[in-house]
């Protein structure tokens, strides 16, 4: 018997976790946070539907949060197997890991001292830095690209490039169960083909039986990148010449290292002043920058060689910011920068405070160049509100808002569609990883149309792969 559940991620967007239980195995792909409004708190808290302790191994996808932000819960409830990765996402998992425990542990201090007002319990983090560190010691980086490796009894996994974020993976598993043989194929996030850091989406090595698919953008394809450069480009010199600051949202990883290369582009061009003043205020958007120039190997060959010649990550005028007192500094500068800090929905982080600074100034942009999902204060901007709360403040929305989605580090309907065909012709698609009523439910009538069996599985249902 061989058996796919989905513990995250089954329609809805964040939390991506799946497992797969053979006679001989039970193999986690990917425990990540589910992200939006404060309801999913609860969720993240939540049993994970099986036994942490029973699972033998967990291959993780890539480092995006909603992929890996619950493996120090998982390890804190019991789980003692080797996570298995490649090389980039054990170091930028590790950023992000102990980045997300440290927040957990803000947030539970700030409860806390709300909680003493009420004479409430005070709450606890969902887990600690101690946590993610600890967690840390069973992340092993051995996997590369088309190298199959045997992770259980019965279990083979094959990593293949996704393109999604540097060190990203879909995963073949070509699974042994008695007589019973049967391959999965589980897409983690796929990346857009044609992008400048790195390459295209792989396909498996063989034709699997079943695919695991994200459906993100399912409903739409997104502009083109060189249109998506240009709109960026004009918004930051529109905003330049009016005087106002533009600040970017901006997810650490994949997406500050692309807007630092479209920056460079439009100094390149012309288009932007060669001293433009850019402040990359994230610590881990940093570091991650730093890791991007440490595997050469994993990006696109052409920007490889860019970063010996001519580095769009040293831009004259770019300054990096680590220290709190820095980012604070920021905010006096009225006009004239600008500011990519995370997070990249505006959940947390220090553009929250550059936001409180600038929405309120007709002068200002916040340009938006990743996904926002439902609850949070990036789609609720998005979504055209005219006040937001900040800091117990009501900050009214008066400064240029853009939504550029051609930076979005997923497949848009299109490139899903032919990445899939590139599969062969598997038994059924299970798709996960999106909107129920949006991206998946389009994507399902794309499916149908060219007759491909499809699933949209419930959270924790379990489903025989015959």
């Amino acid at each position: 018997m061989i058996r796919l559940s989905c513990h995250g991620a089954a329609k809805q967007v964040t939390g991506s976790c799946h497992l797969i239980e053979t006679g001989q195995a039970r193999v986690l792909v990917d425990c990540g946070l589910f992200q939006g409004g404060h309801e999913l708190a609860e969720e993240n808290a939540q049993d994970f539907g099986f036994d942490p302790a029973g699972i033998d191994v967990l291959l993780l996808t890539h480092a995006h949060l909603d992929h890996c932000g619950r493996i120090p819960l998982l390890v804190k409830r019991g789980f003692r197997g080797r996570i298995l990765c490649t090389a980039p996402t054990r170091e930028l998992a590790r950023l992000v890991l102990i980045d997300a425990a440290g927040l957990q542990e803000e947030d539970a201090r700030r409860a806390e001292r709300h909680a003493r007002h009420r004479d409430e319990p005070p709450p606890q983090p969902l887990y600690t830095l101690a946590d993610a560190f600890h967690s840390l010691d069973f992340f092993d980086g051995a996997a590369a690209y088309g190298e199959p490796i045997d992770v259980a009894a019965g279990v083979r996994a094959t990593f293949c490039n996704a393109g999604h974020i540097l060190g990203s993976a879909s995963i073949l598993l070509e699974l042994r169960d008695g007589d019973s043989r049967r391959t999965v194929y589980f897409s983690g996030d796929i990346g857009n083909p044609g992008r400048p850091l790195l390459d295209d989406p792989q396909p498996p090595p063989v034709p699997p039986d079943y695919v695991v698919m994200e459906t993100t953008y399912g409903d739409r394809d997104h502009r083109p990148w060189a249109a998506s450069v240009d709109e960026l480009i004009a918004a930051i010199a529109a905003t330049h010449a009016r005087g106002g600051n533009v600040i970017i949202p901006t997810f650490a990883l994949e997406r500050a290292q692309e807007v630092l290369y479209a920056l460079s582009l439009g100094m390149d061009q012309g288009r932007l002043p060669r001293h433009l003043t850019a402040f990359l205020d994230s610590p881990m958007a940093i570091s991650a920058t730093e890791i991007f120039t440490r595997y050469p190997d994993a990006l696109r060959q052409s920007f490889a060689q860019r970063l010996q010649s001519n580095d769009p990550f040293a831009l004259p005028g770019l300054r990096m910011t680590r220290d709190a007192a820095e980012s604070m500094a920021i905010n006096a500068i009225r006009g004239g920068v600008v500011i990519m800090a995370g997070s990249g929905m505006a959940t947390g982080g220090r553009v929250r405070h550059h936001l409180r600074h600038n929405l309120w100034n007709a002068a200002a942009s916040v340009i938006f160049v990743g996904y926002a999902a439902e609850g949070t204060l990036a789609r609720l901007i998005i979504d055209g509100a005219r006040h937001v709360r900040l800091f117990d403040e009501d900050i009214q929305v008066r400064a240029q808002i853009h939504t550029i989605n051609g930076f979005s580090a997923h497949a848009g309907q299109s490139e899903l569609l032919a990445w899939l065909a590139r599969c062969g012709k598997p038994r059924k698609v299970f798709l996960v990883h999106g909107d129920d009523d949006r991206g998946m439910r389009v994507f399902s009538e794309q499916l149908q149309q060219r007759g491909v069996p499809w699933q949209i599985p419930g959270m924790g249902e379990p489903i025989l792969l015959r």
